[in-house]
């Protein structure tokens, strides 16, 4: 068996570039949808918090056992036939509507990365394995917290993720794009407080990265939102409320206000 190292010898040091990640947030904002920014952004503001929760992770016996196996989790969460005969109302059952619903997958989230990494390269590590775990969990999280694909949505989740992994990069773009959403679109929304409020759920919350995600895909939603200590997203819903009273579509914030 394969010793694999939690640090590659050949690794490159991290670096700590906010004009970087200032460009990439910019482009960011003009596409949402352009998700290898993420991975830039991330890159440019490396954190040693986060790799220590990280390195913590995998030397512990829990990390060796989930992050130790050589079984993707790309191909359980990708598996729509087996995760749909998990019984209504799972976790399993829910994510996999989700993913169908907005024609997702995390394969697809995979192939955003690989645009990523022609930069540099793979070193196979345990870095390399904790960051997959994190990419390919990405989308669950929308299931876990309640927060939709919405602009807000998104930030609140990269807030809750920030507070648990502690991530700068991640950081960053919950936070910029809460003030950016708040600047150009929804000033009388609570915003900020929405994204704040994803950090403190996220901060209360068990690491879903440190989770055996096969058996909490298994788990009713609600009996898996107790038990991770996930709590209800109040502000997010409020800040909705708001928008929709003043004629914006919370999934649609570049439309035109309604009369």
């Amino acid at each position: 068996m394969t010793v694999v190292p939690f640090n590659h010898p050949a690794r490159p040091k991290g670096e700590f570039r906010p004009l970087k990640a200032l460009r990439h947030f910019r482009k960011l904002i003009a596409d949402k949808e352009d998700t290898e920014q993420v991975f830039h952004i991330i890159q440019a503001l490396r954190s040693k918090k986060a790799w220590e929760i990280a390195s913590n992770f995998w030397h512990s016996e829990k990390g060796q056992r989930v992050l130790g196996t050589e079984r993707r989790l790309i191909d359980i969460l990708d598996d729509h036939d087996t995760l749909k005969q998990i019984p209504a109302g799972t976790v399993g059952r829910f994510y996999v509507d989700f993913m169908e619903r907005e024609g997702l997958s995390a394969a697809g989230l995979e192939a955003e990365y690989a645009k990523f990494t022609v930069e540099g390269s793979r070193y196979e590590d345990g870095i390399d394995r904790y960051g997959d775990r994190q990419r390919d969990t990405h989308d669950m999280l929308h299931i876990l917290t309640g927060y939709g694909r919405d602009a807000l949505g998104e930030q609140c989740v990269l807030a809750f993720t920030y507070a648990q992994n502690r991530s700068l990069g991640i950081g960053f773009i919950a936070y910029a794009g809460g003030f950016e959403l708040k600047r150009r679109v929804a000033r009388s929304a609570p915003i900020l407080g929405a994204v704040r409020e994803g950090h403190r759920i996220g901060k209360a919350a068990k690491n879903i990265v440190h989770e055996d995600i096969e058996a909490l895909l298994r788990e009713p939603l609600a009996d898996a939102r107790r038990r991770l200590g996930i709590a209800e997203p109040v502000t997010y819903k409020a800040a909705h409320e708001a928008m929709r009273s003043g004629g914006i579509d919370p999934y649609n914030l570049l439309a035109p206000a309604t009369a």
